[in-house]
């Protein structure tokens, strides 16, 4: 059995919080670690319909793929899914939640996209003391405000891709842009966290567009901004609602007239679906599927021989929680109670990721490489690192 993930090294243990090392010290296997074989439960709350149906079933897959990898248990421990299906509805976020913790008994959270959907499943965790990875939803106070010792992300914080883009727009001499995303809390931090970066570095924003969730009736906005005639577009959009808009973009005709820039969310997953429309738009992200290593390269022809779909971020992030749980639970020979020496080895990790390798930051937020990549001839091409190993600022969070 091999895992892409790094335990973290003696010296770095010593170095790290007294608790956590002293839990790894002192561990010894109880009885549960010894003789333990029920079944692993892990309960998979992502959305199954709608407009983010196609990233809930990629990180499914993916998460599928790397626990078959590992020889199909974690911790010693053959696993059991419990799947369920969000609908990326927040107001049932927490009531699906509870229910797979207090009615299907899973031992694992895993989830979810929507970032109010998250949170509703932070809380639950919070409150039933239950291990929660989050696969993609970057709420801030997921690592910021609500951050707790069982709670992680593999994913990033949606302030995380947005401020990565900031400082390379002005480098292209774009000094004026459009804002435009939908009116949620993804959508705002992911602007928020751009707006950070690109007015500290002298940009200014001449417009901000807000849509309702998940509205994608875009032309009326696109014909404002060809009067307003900025230097440059600045979006996050997702999913579906990512293929509506890239194409009406086209379809406006301001594609090659105003650049189109984005966090990688707006293309990653839909290119296929886009064609030619998307053709040199530039944006940030942590992850492509044209990165040159090892690690990716036997990911994407894995996922695509697997699912006859080609890889994206989404499944990544689900592939790396199942290389995260594996590492700790396998330092707890299983046993799923055994929190501070789980959580601490978790915390401790290094996952070696298609992505690259990334760590966790003390709030369990990944530190991480962003790259600014160009969608050239169908595939988003990485142009170069826009910023190396960054870390979201976990605002209000107590373990920072």
């Amino acid at each position: 059995m091999t895992f892409l993930t790094t335990p973290v090294s003696r010296r770095r243990l010593l170095a790290g919080t007294a608790a956590g090392a002293a839990a790894v010290s002192t561990f010894t296997p109880t009885r549960f670690a010894i003789g333990q074989t029920a079944k692993l439960k892990i309960g998979l709350m992502l959305p199954y319909s709608g407009t983010y149906a196609s990233l809930g079933n990629n990180i499914t897959d993916a998460f599928k793929l790397r626990l078959a990898e590992v020889g199909g248990k974690l911790g010693g421990r053959e696993v059991e899914f419990v799947q369920l299906d969000d609908e990326s509805a927040p107001p049932k976020g927490k009531d699906n939640a509870a229910r797979l913790v207090t009615k299907d008994k899973v031992d694992v959270l895993v989830g979810t996209v929507h970032s109010g959907v998250a949170m509703g499943m932070a809380a639950v965790a919070r409150e039933e003391n239950v291990l929660l990875v989050v696969p993609n939803a970057g709420a801030g106070d997921i690592t910021g405000k609500m951050c707790a010792p069982n709670i992680f992300r593999t994913s990033f914080s949606n302030w995380q891709p947005g401020y990565a883009c900031g400082p390379a727009m002005m480098k292209d001499g774009k000094k004026n842009v459009v804002t435009m995303t939908w009116n949620y809390p993804a959508g705002h931090e992911q602007i928020g966290g751009f707006k950070e970066s690109y007015t500290a570095a002298g940009g200014k924003v001449v417009k901000e567009i807000l849509l309702d969730f998940p509205k994608v009736e875009f032309q009326a906005y696109l014909t404002e901004i060809a009067a307003l005639k900025p230097d440059a577009v600045f979006v996050f959009f997702s999913g579906d609602g990512a293929v509506k808009f890239i194409k009406d973009y086209a379809g406006a005709g301001l594609k090659g007239k105003i650049p189109l820039y984005a966090t990688g969310f707006l293309t990653d997953g839909v290119l296929q679906a886009v064609g030619n429309d998307a053709e040199g738009i530039r944006n940030t992200l942590h992850y492509a599927d044209s990165l040159d290593n090892p690690v990716n390269k036997k990911f994407v022809a894995a996922f695509k021989a697997m699912t006859k779909r080609d890889a994206d971020v989404f499944a990544v992030q689900g592939y790396d929680t199942c290389s995260l749980l594996a590492t700790g639970l396998e330092a707890v020979k299983g046993d799923i109670k055994a929190g501070a020496t789980l959580y601490s080895t978790m915390r401790n990790t290094i996952v070696d990721s298609p992505r690259g390798k990334f760590t966790f930051s003390a709030s369990h937020n990944p530190v991480q490489d962003f790259y600014m990549r160009e969608v050239r001839g169908g595939r988003d091409v990485v142009l170069g690192v826009a910023v190396k190993a960054l870390a979201d600022p976990a605002k209000g969070c107590t373990m920072v």
